[in-house]
Formats: structure tokens, C-alpha cells, sequence
């Protein structure tokens, strides 16, 4: 693939990258009791850490959104789709279906490591629940836009172009992907993501999508896995309301590091 097709998956790859989000505390494979302590004295922020990192991936992702619906109707944005399209097309010699799969590979990925032992922040109930979740709100969001939308394809097939549903994937299964395995490796979050851009630019020199189509369906991607993550402990509530139980107890403490008194609330989790 030419140099332009490079410049336009790297350009999604870094946009998307931006910010890093939070992530669930894992639920065990096995129920074991665990303690977590909440000190109400001394609290300090760390001013090496980003709190407005999620804020800031959210933003981003949702910025992608809004320009895919502004290229609809705005004239240079528009133009910009097209001679993007000329310039693709002037350099590709064949099609290709490596698009149809590789936009599945990150999330192929998080369960393959698993299974040989790298272990992510969720057990396989979990994670899967969270990626299906993920799905739906990908899959149905980009199935009503494009019924709504009714952007021509650049290849004139149909009337199905807006957003890209094969990006959308890829970019939920990246963002899935980085949120089960960033505390373990940044480099799995960029592996997903270089797959994830990869996809994109391949629709486009396919001649199956505007540049706006991928741009946007990068950006539903991320925020479907983002709010799949925000929902489940509320599905997983519905889905087993008494699965856990806290016992919380206040106890006195003493930091001799900072020369300190205080409360600490202990909570104990079955």
C-alpha cells in the first residue's frame, strides 16, 4: 500500500491513542474474600497521573463522530473525501478481503492471550459479557446511521457507506483490547490500534469508504467498548444480585511515613 494510505491509518492510530482510560478491578476466576482500605487522611493526587485522561479519550472519539457527520454536508470536508478517494485510487492495483478479518484480530487477540496464560483484567464471564455489550451498542449504532444517513459508497454500490461498520469493529475490539491489557503492556493497546487503523485504511483503498466514514466509525467503535465498560456492573448486578456482599468496618490507623492519625474504612468483599 502507498505512502498515503500509511499517513491515513497512522493519523486514526494516533488520534485514538490519545489519553489513557480507567478500567474495571477485575472480578477473580475464583470467590475469594479480598480487602480494600479507604484512608480519609493525607489523601494525595499523584501529579505524575492524568485524571482527565478518560475525559480526554472521550472527547476524542466523539470529536471523530462529530466530523464524520459534519464531512455529510460540509463542502471542503466533503472535497476532502473526494480527492482523498482519488488519491487512493490512484495507487491501488487490487482489492482485498484481508478487511473482513483483521477487523476481528484484536479481540481474537485478548482471548488467545488468555488462554496461553497472559492474563487480562477480567475472567472470560466477564470480559465476554463486557465485549458483547460492547457490540451491540457498535452494531446497532452504526446499522441506524447508515439507515438514516444514506451516504452513497464511493464505488456506488449503495446507500450504506456512512459509518464504516467494519472500522467500528476494529476500534471496539482496540479499545477492548487496551482496556483488558493495559496495566499489563502498553504495547498490547498499540498492537490493537495498528490493526484497528490498518482496517480503516484498507475500506478506503478497497474504494468502500470515505475518509469520513472511517474517521467516524473509529469514533463509535471506541465509545461503544468505553460505555460497555461504564454498563456492565450495572448488567452484572441485574445478572446476579447477590453474588456479592460487603462488610465494612472503621478502624483507627496510625501513617508513620507522614507522622499521622486517621480513619480507616475497611471493606470486605465475598
Amino acid at each position: 500500500m502507498k505512502l498515503h494510505c500509511l499517513a491515513v491509518a497512522a493519523c486514526l492510530c494516533v488520534s485514538a491513542l490519545r489519553g489513557q482510560a480507567q478500567s474495571l478491578t477485575a472480578r477473580p476466576d475464583t470467590a475469594q474474600p479480598t480487602t480494600v482500605h479507604y484512608h480519609f487522611s493525607q489523601l494525595k493526587l499523584n501529579p505524575d497521573v492524568s485524571y482527565h485522561a478518560p475525559r480526554l479519550r472521550m472527547s476524542v472519539a466523539a470529536g471523530m463522530v462529530a466530523y464524520g457527520f459534519a464531512a455529510l454536508t460540509a463542502h471542503p470536508l466533503k472535497e476532502l473525501n473526494r480527492s482523498t478517494k482519488a488519491e487512493i485510487q490512484e495507487h491501488a492495483d487490487y482489492t482485498t478481503t484481508i478487511d473482513n478479518h483483521l477487523q476481528w484480530a484484536p479481540a481474537l487477540a485478548v482471548y488467545t492471550l488468555n488462554a496461553v496464560g497472559i492474563k487480562g483484567a477480567h475472567n472470560f464471564r466477564d470480559r465476554s459479557i463486557i465485549y458483547g455489550i460492547s457490540c451491540a451498542i457498535m452494531a446497532g449504532s452504526t446499522r441506524f446511521l447508515k439507515k438514516a444517513t444514506r451516504e452513497q459508497r464511493p464505488d456506488g454500490s449503495n446507500y450504506l457507506s456512512f459509518p464504516s461498520g467494519h472500522t467500528a469493529t476494529a476500534f471496539a475490539a482496540a479499545e477492548f483490547m487496551r482496556m483488558e491489557y493495559k496495566d499489563v503492556s502498553p504495547w498490547y493497546g498499540f498492537a490493537g490500534y495498528a490493526a484497528a487503523a490498518t482496517t480503516g485504511a484498507l475500506r478506503m483503498y478497497n474504494n468502500r469508504h470515505w475518509f469520513s466514514d472511517v474517521v467516524a466509525g473509529a469514533g463509535i467503535g471506541i465509545l461503544s467498548t468505553q460505555a460497555a465498560y461504564v454498563l456492565y456492573p450495572h448488567v452484572n448486578r441485574l445478572l446476579h444480585p447477590h453474588a456479592t456482599r460487603n462488610r465494612m468496618l472503621m478502624l483507627p490507623y496510625y501513617d508513620p511515613t507522614w507522622r499521622s492519625t486517621g480513619l480507616s474504612l475497611v471493606v470486605a468483599r465475598n
